[in-house]
């Protein structure tokens, strides 16, 4: 995963899975398949979005689009 300096603290706590998973945009119903990176930092982005946490959801954002952009397309655009 592609990370600047100032972004590590972000990532640096994320829980990991093993397996792939396929996640769906809730208003558009396009589904894609993550690898495990990618379903952590969504989850978080989804949760800093909930919670009003709008720096790290923009942090966020930022690394998702970097690294997964066709992803962050369907999901996140």
């Amino acid at each position: 995963m592609q990370v600047m300096e100032e972004e590590k603290n972000l990532i640096g706590g994320l829980m990991i899975g093993t397996e792939n998973e396929v996640v769906t945009n809730p208003y558009s119903g396009k589904s894609v398949e993550l690898c495990p990176e990618a379903v952590a930092l969504y989850d978080l982005i989804k949760g800093a979005e909930m919670i009003g946490d709008y720096e790290n959801v923009e942090t966020g954002l930022a690394i998702f689009s970097r690294n997964w952009p066709d992803a962050y397309m369907v999901l996140l655009d």
